[in-house]
């Protein structure tokens, strides 16, 4: 096992609504992620992902707030910290984020250079605009953006130019850690690779020591991460390697998760599509159960009351589900 370079551990946060009622979108959740990996985060809308990419930063803005847990980035503990002092020295520094919808990210009436200079000068407020912009046309082409990107505005940007931008400037000061939420999604195929291409580069060049890449494509991940966790509901329902999630998920949700979507890899591109019938629960008052039991075809009364604990089905592999591992092959073999 490499270093560990993000630990979560436990982790619960909230929404309070304007009702004064609590959403946990993040329940309980606990990962780690090693130097020089990738950990993919799959599910579908309002499962907690972006929610959960939010928390990771340890920087709360209401409605959303920090409950339990533990967060670690490289050894520093940052949950419960000072939020002025987690944008000073814990925000692009130690972690970066790379918002959904980034392409709107940019103020159309700033010049790149300017949301570079916001981002050094809050570490370094003495950086001098030079300095700033020789480090920032090093970093641009280094990453294989023409340096005169950050004399343009953004509306003189394509689309995957833009997006290609927002991850250069979110990685500017060399963070450790780089959670990318959604970083091809609205793209074409060929600005999509492009993206996946720059992040691929961002860690073979050790600009970053690791990464987290959420989104609700899982084919995707197998082709840009190493390890897949399958979010329901707020909860960790499956984790394993790429080509296990992918290609051997074991969760009856991550299972019909891959039923769902068109998968061009060899081995899937065959395989029928099928729905996952129902809605998500409704977090104000999650089930006391398995959360994922009113959708599932193999639930059994147990499901709907029992509480369901994270299971271990081989070395980084876990599943939460009250059937075993070969009950669950079975039933999959079964229909």
């Amino acid at each position: 096992m490499g270093k560990v370079i993000l630990e979560v551990k436990d982790l619960t946060t909230k929404y309070i609504t304007r009702f004064k009622e609590d959403v946990y979108a993040v329940d309980h959740v606990s990962l780690k992620v090693e130097e020089g990996k990738s950990l993919g985060i799959a599910g579908e809308s309002g499962c907690g992902k972006s929610t959960l990419a939010l928390s990771l930063m340890g920087y709360y803005f209401p409605p959303l707030y920090y409950t339990s847990g533990d967060i670690i980035i490289d050894g520093k503990h940052i949950s419960g910290m000072d939020p002025d002092e987690v944008r000073k020295t814990i925000l692009g520094k130690e972690i970066a984020y790379i918002p959904q919808a980034a392409m709107n990210a940019l103020n159309p009436t700033q010049k790149i250079i300017n949301f570079v200079e916001d981002v050094v000068r809050a570490h370094n407020p003495s950086a001098t605009k030079k300095d700033i912009y020789d480090m920032a046309r090093q970093r641009f082409e280094f990453l294989g953006l023409p340096a005169n990107v950050l004399d343009k505005y953004a509306v003189e940007l394509s689309g995957g130019m833009k997006q290609r931008t927002v991850i250069a400037i979110s990685v500017i000061l060399g963070p450790k850690v780089l959670i990318a939420d959604e970083p091809s999604s609205a793209l074409d195929v060929t600005s999509q690779k492009m993206v996946i291409k720059m992040l691929r580069d961002l860690m073979d060049k050790g600009i970053i020591k690791a990464m987290i890449f959420i989104t609700h494509e899982l084919p995707l991940l197998y082709n840009v991460t190493n390890d897949i966790m399958v979010m329901y509901a707020g909860q960790i329902v499956e984790r394993g390697s790429a080509k296990e999630a992918v290609f051997d998920p074991l969760h009856p949700y991550a299972k019909g998760l891959m039923g769902s979507i068109i998968v061009p890899e060899e081995g899937l591109r065959n395989v029928k599509l099928t729905a996952i019938p129902g809605v998500p629960p409704n977090l104000k008052h999650p089930p006391a159960g398995c959360r994922f039991a009113e959708r599932c075809k193999f639930a059994k009364p147990e499901c709907r009351v029992i509480s369901v604990q994270i299971k271990e089905a081989g070395p980084g592999r876990t599943y939460r589900c009250i059937f075993s591992e070969s009950e669950l092959r079975e039933a999959y073999k079964n229909g």
